[in-house]
């Protein structure tokens, strides 16, 4: 019965499009802060060079997107 909702007549529904589409808005919310924060942190926290600065900051949102991606599908 995971994923699916009881409507009041007693009959299961699969989740709509909206579910989709927040997964997909989380997903997306969550790569961009991650790799937000790492750009910042590597590039003032730590003085980094900028081409040092957006590798770990593509780095850290591909893994956040990928962690984000499994907690939205579990």
């Amino acid at each position: 019965m995971r994923g699916f909702q009881v409507q009041a007549n007693g009959q299961e529904k699969k989740p709509g499009r909206g579910a989709a589409m927040r997964a997909w808005r989380t997903i997306a919310l969550h790569t961009a802060v991650a790799a937000g924060f790492m750009f910042l942190l590597q590039r003032y926290g730590l003085s980094a060079t900028l081409e040092s600065s957006l590798l770990w900051a593509i780095v850290f949102g591909g893994c956040a997107a990928g962690l984000a991606y499994s907690q939205a599908n579990r």
